[in-house]
């Protein structure tokens, strides 16, 4: 398979992924106290948005790049 069939399937699952969550959640943990043998900690779950629009190119950028590198010729 050529190289630009293979980016091209990335492009369309990332893209897809992208449309599908809408962003990546992670879990931040903080240390509150520190006290000799006394450890308070705080956990606090986070965000990162990525809007539609990234999704939405990466998905058409993949199908381009997969329809080009079929119809080249080798």
């Amino acid at each position: 398979m050529k190289p630009m069939i293979w980016i091209g399937t990335l492009f369309i699952v990332l893209g897809a992924l992208a449309l599908a969550y809408q962003g990546i959640n992670y879990t931040r943990e903080k240390k509150v106290l520190d006290v000799g043998s006394i450890h308070v900690t705080s956990e606090t779950h986070e965000r990162f948005p990525l809007p539609p629009v990234f999704g939405g190119l990466a998905l058409a950028g993949g199908i381009f790049l997969v329809v080009m590198g079929a119809s080249s010729k080798p």
